[in-house]
């Protein structure tokens, strides 16, 4: 069989589809260096000065580190984030994956996945607000209809005990359905055929999700697990809208504490300092988990 002829390509052909290329990219280059580049390297600038607006930044080196390893507040606001971040992750994943099995073994319907995914596509800040409506303690939906069962009500958004809890629960909520829907595209990819051969050999339900399942699944759900605690820590909108950091900083998350320093107390060079060790915090759990849940390699073969 005769070869076909190979197409040349000229040098003078090349430089123009490099000069289209670049031009098609420009604007997503122009507008990563403006929106992203520029305040981040003004942000790690920000965080070695004294910055309060209305004077010009004032290096002070190491001060503001010095003055956040020592921050009751900040540290309290850290582990408020990190008990928010383990309850939205755990809770989260494991309500994402059953979500995901079930969808894929028992319906085909888009229109069921579609209102799976749709309460990731409500604003935040309209979530939070619904939220709060139906878990008033006096006329929410929510806190009647325990009050009919149990014969009392709970203050989810106004005691301390319940506060973080309740609005990991509203975050699970809102990104439950996105996660699903990723798991979901990961389950599609595993042949029919390996559920058979743990069919063949005996293998029940539970043992095919537990044996097979999950651990051809492990890119698709280190990805998730890493998207998870990403959002988790960054959790602002619901916070502000519901408890604003209340009751008694109960609810003071970092980013709530982050964001008081800043544009409440204006004082923008700690706000930055906090904002890039969070940063460095959220590079370093990110890379951890990647290289722990080998996220780069994939069990089928």
């Amino acid at each position: 069989m005769a070869t076909p002829p190979r197409t040349m390509v000229s040098p003078s052909s090349r430089r123009g589809d490099a000069k289209l290329a670049w031009l098609m990219i420009t604007p997503a280059v122009a507008g990563f260096l403006v929106f992203f580049a520029y305040p981040a390297v003004k942000g790690v600038y920000y965080s070695f000065t004294s910055f309060h607006i209305l004077t010009p930044p004032k290096w002070v080196g190491l001060a503001n580190w010095r003055e956040m390893f020592g921050d009751s507040v900040f540290w309290h606001s850290l582990l408020v984030t990190a008990y928010f971040v383990g309850l939205s992750v755990v809770a989260g994943v494991l309500i994402s994956l059953v979500t995901a099995v079930v969808l894929h073994r028992l319906t085909g319907s888009t229109v069921i996945r579609g209102l799976i995914l749709l309460p990731f596509l409500i604003s935040g800040v309209v979530s939070a607000l619904v939220w709060q409506w139906m878990l008033d303690p006096q006329l929410g939906i929510v806190s009647r209809l325990l009050e009919k069962i149990t014969g009392s009500h709970t203050l989810f958004l106004g005691d301390s005990h319940w506060a973080i809890p309740t609005l990991a629960a509203i975050s699970v909520w809102k990104s439950m359905g996105y996660n699903a829907i990723l798991i979901f595209a990961g389950l599609q990819t595993i042949p029919a055929s390996v559920y058979e051969a743990g069919r063949l050999d005996g293998a029940g339900e539970a043992q095919m999700f537990r044996r097979l399942t999950v651990p051809l699944l492990r890119p698709i759900l280190a990805m998730v697990v890493v998207l998870t605690v990403i959002g988790s820590f960054q959790v602002f909108d619901i916070v502000q809208v519901t408890t604003r950091g209340g009751p008694a900083n109960a609810s003071n998350v970092l980013q709530m504490y982050i964001y008081e320093k800043g544009f409440g107390e204006l004082d923008f060079g700690y706000a930055a300092t906090m904002s890039l060790a969070l940063f460095v915090l959220l590079s370093a759990i990110t890379f951890t988990q990647m290289r722990l849940a080998r996220a780069g390699e994939t069990d089928l073969a």
